[in-house]
């Protein structure tokens, strides 16, 4: 068969619509050649990026005499509305490493592709408010942080962190005062931002002011924040609020009881020691990731508020409207859907957002979690917007249409009738304030003073800092909901399993399961020792240890034996300086602690519902199935799963698989434990209780799930 020479005909739409996501839909592109086309590609090129369809994306749909026709599939999502060029080509060699530039025949088309079409507005609900009564409160938080690179050596240090901290300079040393003393000079009264930073980003921060890392850029590194600190809004509340957070970045939904409150004071300490204030009794847990199992831990703390991100309260609502494969999370477990039925679902445009929102819950409210013995915790939860925010983080106001994206949730909120004005609508926008657009000079500078400026001209909006609002418009204790698990969505889309942390969980080997598996372990042996023998020699060598083991940011580049390795150096010598003497005390009958037992997960995700396939949504089995990692210094003698279903109380023993196989050479990892759980027995809460040869009991959190 002849190998083509020329592309004949090529048919490319030359107009689009968008879809409600605010991108392209999904759309075809036929060509035909004068033979076959050993290898044929499209690029689309859109302001500045490329997206190739290529591979299993085109096939061929005829070949006769006058030519062979090709159809490219072109998904969507790919691209925001705009003009783009549309870049169609074939090589006359199938292995284009072979090829030369005569090899290959091109032809250009373009492409517009438009907005989507807003739909009508709906009919005002009778009693709403008139829109001059309405306003909508929005703050912005930004977080700075940078682990450890080494977790067994604090001094460790190349031109790879040289590089990473110095182009870092303005963001750790002026640009946060620089955008709040446009707030102060603008006239906003409650105008302020929250900002995180962790204990570790803290330390290398002092290290390069102490040592003249980076060329001295960091000398008095935190002088003009310490000045900002200081000042106050209308309120009295900081400008800029230090966030509580967890010192060395930790996965809080993944880690014990005592290690929550244990982080949290830690970095309370270190805010004081570097910007002269108290940090906020508001939390912002790293990666945004929140689950309701932290409540009585960050209750311990001192915590008051906790930040969360959007979606996984949408998703509790019973008539959530599941977005399907575009919303990159499983359809929500019918057991979190707890909460009432919304009745303003919004699909946003002009950006990118997965799924609709609903405007009347975004505001700040109380959210609750019942123990295993019956006793309900409570908390306020702050949301973070996950879509608006995600686009924020593109370089702030410029990038985020805020008069037309901001003007989208305001329009609802009047139309629906859904106003409060005792809590009226308040959201953050929150983004990394060291990396992309979210940490660009001209997002602290001149981005925000445009802000400044419109906020001036448009009553219908106001900056407020966290505390100011709450202050104003308190939430009602009385009226607590549920919110699901999960993070924010740069984090794998924040899904309400964490997998970010678990990539490789259902592969014969995880490492991220082995590095929690060990770190487990570690945990149960410091444990011991600060219950029985707290002056016990280098245990606070050990603590700080598996403190920084707990990084989430170990979890994040699964695969690099770099970061893979990370968990099991530190257990490795913090094994070698305290685990002798944690085992000589369990032998002598001195152990007092508990079995540490890990948060437990569950597959399929959705017994009964909905798993992952190929690019698409498959039946998933009914059968589901408790996972965990349980260890003890003084040995195991059950673990058990103790479920709640309507027709009682149920405790099922569960299958020891014995130590996971680590890979990494630990000297110390957790025992693998399975249950079984009933096929069909509904909306269930369950949760893990583990004794150990001493006779110490421990129990887990108090979990929920459906079996369908």
């Amino acid at each position: 068969m002849a190998v083509f020479s020329a592309l004949l005909d090529v048919d490319v739409p030359t107009a689009l619509e968008a879809d409600p996501s605010g991108k392209n839909p999904a759309f075809e592109i036929a060509f035909t050649a004068d033979g076959e086309i050993p290898f044929p590609q499209v690029v689309i090129h859109d302001q500045g990026r490329q997206h190739l369809i290529v591979g299993d994306a085109i096939r061929l749909s005829g070949a006769d005499d006058t030519g062979h026709r090709y159809i490219a599939n072109v998904s969507a999502d790919l691209f925001r509305p705009g003009q783009v060029t549309v870049q169609i080509e074939g090589c006359r060699k199938a292995d284009i490493r072979e090829a030369g530039g005569g090899d290959w025949v091109k032809e250009f088309r373009p492409l517009t592709v438009a907005a989507p079409k807003r739909a009508a507005p709906r009919p005002r609900a009778v009693g709403a408010p008139s829109p001059d009564t309405v306003k909508v409160y929005f703050g912005i938080h930004k977080h700075m942080h940078q682990p450890y690179y080494n977790t067994t050596d604090t001094t460790y240090w190349d031109g790879e962190k040289e590089s990473i901290f110095g182009s870092r300079w303005g963001n750790y040393t002026d640009f946060v005062p620089a955008a709040v003393r446009q707030y102060i000079d603008g006239g906003l009264p409650h105008g302020g931002l929250s900002t995180s930073w962790s204990g570790s980003l803290i330390e290398q921060l002092d290290r390069c002011n102490d040592e003249g890392l980076c060329g001295g850029c960091f000398r008095d590194w935190n002088a003009s924040l310490r000045g900002i600190a200081g000042e106050k809004t209308a309120l009295g509340n900081p400008r800029v609020d230090f966030t509580a957070f967890g010192f060395f970045h930790p996965l809080m939904a993944l880690i014990p009881h005592r290690n929550i409150v244990k982080q949290i004071e830690w970095h309370r300490g270190a805010i004081c020691d570097a910007f002269g204030v108290e940090a906020s009794t508001v939390l912002f847990p790293p990666e945004t990731a929140f689950h309701v199992r932290m409540i009585p831990a960050l209750l311990e703390a001192g915590i008051d508020a906790v930040i969360y991100d959007t979606i996984h309260r949408f998703r509790t609502c019973r008539d959530y409207p599941y977005a399907g494969i575009n919303e990159g999370m499983l359809p929500p477990n019918p057991a979190e859907q707890a909460n009432p039925a919304a009745d303003d679902w919004l699909q946003l445009h002009n950006i990118w957002a997965g799924s609709q929102i609903a405007p009347s819950l975004l505001r700040p409210e109380y959210v609750a979690y019942t123990d295993p013995d019956g006793n309900t915790h409570k908390i306020i939860a702050v949301p973070a917007e996950r879509y608006i925010g995600n686009e924020d983080a593109r370089g702030g106001y410029g990038a985020l249409q805020y008069p037309d994206v901001l003007g989208q949730v305001y329009n609802s909120i009047v139309d629906s009738g859904d106003y409060d004005p005792k809590h009226p609508p308040f959201f953050l926008l929150h983004s990394d304030g060291d990396n992309h657009g979210g940490g660009a000079d001209s997002y602290y500078k001149h981005n925000t003073g445009e802000l400044v400026r419109w906020l001036n001209i448009d009553p219908r909006f106001e900056l407020m800092s966290i505390r100011d609002y709450l202050q104003q418009f308190p939430p009602d204790p009385a009226n607590a909901v549920h919110i699901e698990p999960g993070s924010w969505a740069g984090a794998d889309n924040g899904d309400p399993q964490f997998m970010k942390w678990f990539s490789r969980y259902n592969e014969p080997y995880s490492p991220d399961l082995n590095s929690w598996a060990v770190l487990t372990a570690f945990q149960n042996i410091v444990h011991t020792l600060e219950d029985a023998d707290p002056g016990a020699p280098a245990l606070a060598d050990a603590t700080r240890l598996m403190l920084t083991a707990e990084t989430s940011c170990y979890w994040y580049w699964t695969g690099q034996h770099v970061w893979d390795q990370q968990v099991t150096d530190a257990a490795n010598v913090a094994y070698d300086k305290v685990g002798k003497a944690a085992e000589a005390l369990a032998r002598k009958g001195g152990d007092r602690t508990g079995p540490t037992i890990f948060a437990p997960w569950v597959t399929p995700e959705n017994p009964g519902g909905k798993k992952w396939g190929q690019g698409c949504l498959e039946d998933a089995p009914r059968e589901g199935t408790v996972h965990t990692f349980v260890h003890d210094v003084s040995g195991l003698k059950r673990v058990d799963l103790v479920l709640r279903a309507d027709a009682g109380e149920t405790r099922i023993a569960m299958q020891d698989r014995g130590a996971y196989p680590s890979e990494t050479g630990s000297r110390v990892t957790a025992n693998y434990f399975t249950a079984q759980l009933p096929v069909g027995a509904g909306d269930v809460r369950y949760y893990i209780e583990a004794e150990d040869g001493k006779g110490n009991v421990a129990r887990g959190s108090l979990e929920r799930v459906f079996l369908a």
